[in-house]
């Protein structure tokens, strides 16, 4: 069996699917490992490191994806990179299948097996395996090093010979890893951290991190499947903007995570909620890449609007891209584990990680969110 590492050639990405530690576990069980030439050097890891573990680099990106049996990614899946994937092969990486259900087609049609790490169930037995949970985790702590570099004033509090100094005040919009991250992150940095999220099982977390709970009472739904926020009502919406306005103004720094997966992102922050914070603050919107939590923002760039900074940081995972990939790689190997078998692809279909991570596979779609947002109504075959 060859497992393929594949060079991530999206703009700005600089993380790398496997390193070599990974790598050299994969050989001792007699996986053969294919990395291709460079795929590691945005993130520090050299082809003499994976040369070391038992890698085979390979410079002809064309014959190390048609020979591969499985090929690992963690960027974006570009159309070029589909056709040169082997029909029967097996596809492993993000693929955005609920807001790209097109790509899933795709690679359906060219009879590839392919599972899409943002669908691993978000159970305890896959724990391991969640990429998006990894990721997220990044992002929620360079969020928080940004919005402190962008500051014109300290976060923590200080006591100097000048007087004593307040600490910054910061409020840290969804709860989920990556915003439990950004408040933790907050916190030792020495701000006085708020959070919302409309889940109101997270307030615990939140509370036990140091950061007081905005409640927000919703008489409705706020829980999706998988633990995921669900997105509201637009009175809901309104209500929660109201809520929200005053500890907008108040704050120094604000940090926006709320996502919906395949969804726009919600509306969290206004202009007209912008418009009272102080000039000089800073609003760094890690959904960005998704429309944004906050009107203001705009993706990839830094905007000054009415005297305040708002920062649309897009893939900020790549930008620590030795610990993202580290983190990862972990994620790819926990998920490897459970398909090989006696130095062979195992897929068993029955494991309710497995069927819920893949997305195609004999050239049907598998998901059934996808096959519906494709307006597919036939059922699949059953997997044998």
């Amino acid at each position: 069996m060859k497992v393929a590492i594949a060079k991530e050639v999206e703009a700005g990405e600089r993380r790398v699917a496997l390193i070599p530690d990974a790598v050299a576990k994969l050989v001792k069980q007699g996986i053969e490992v294919l990395v291709e030439a460079g795929a590691g050097e945005q993130s520090f890891f050299s082809d003499i490191a994976y040369e070391a573990v038992g890698a085979k680099i390979v410079a002809d990106t064309a014959a190390l994806w048609g020979e591969a049996d499985v090929v690992l990614k963690i960027g974006a899946l570009q159309e070029s990179e589909i056709h040169q994937l082997r029909e029967g092969s097996v596809f492993i990486g993000f693929l955005n299948p609920l807001g790209n259900p097109a790509l899933v087609q795709r690679l359906a049609e060219r009879q590839v097996t392919a599972f899409s790490m943002e669908m691993i169930p978000r159970t305890s037995r896959a724990q391991s395996m969640d990429a998006l949970s990894s990721q997220a985790n990044v992002a929620g702590y360079k969020a928080v090093l940004i919005a402190a570099a962008s500051l014109p004033k300290y976060f923590p509090m200080l006591t100097t010979a000048a007087g004593t100094i307040r600490p910054a005040k910061v409020l840290v919009m969804g709860a989920g890893v990556a915003g439990l991250q950004a408040i933790a992150t907050a916190r030792r940095l020495g701000a006085v951290v708020e959070a919302f999220d409309i889940r109101p099982d997270v307030k615990e977390q939140v509370q036990s991190l140091g950061a007081k709970f905005i409640d927000v009472e919703l008489k409705e739904e706020t829980v999706a499947a998988g633990g995921y926020a669900k997105e509201l009502s637009e009175a809901s919406k309104q209500y929660t903007r109201e809520v929200l306005t005053q500890h907008v103004g108040a704050s120094d720094a604000v940090i926006t995570t709320a996502q919906v997966p395949g969804r726009k992102a919600p509306v969290l922050v206004t202009r007209e909620m912008v418009a009272q914070m102080k000039p000089g603050s800073v609003i760094v919107d890690l959904a960005a890449e998704q429309g944004g939590n906050c009107e203001c923002t705009e993706p990839g760039k830094d905007v000054l609007w009415n005297g305040v900074t708002v920062i649309g940081p897009i893939n900020l995972p790549s930008s620590m891209p030795v610990h993202a990939s580290e983190t990862y790689s972990k994620n790819i190997s926990a998920l490897l584990q459970l398909m090989v078998k006696d130095k062979a692809l195992n897929l068993n279909f029955e494991d309710d990680i497995i069927t819920g991570a893949c997305v195609a596979h004999s050239g049907e779609i598998r998901n059934q969110r996808v096959r519906e947002a494709l307006g597919i109504t036939a059922q699949p075959s059953a997997v044998s």
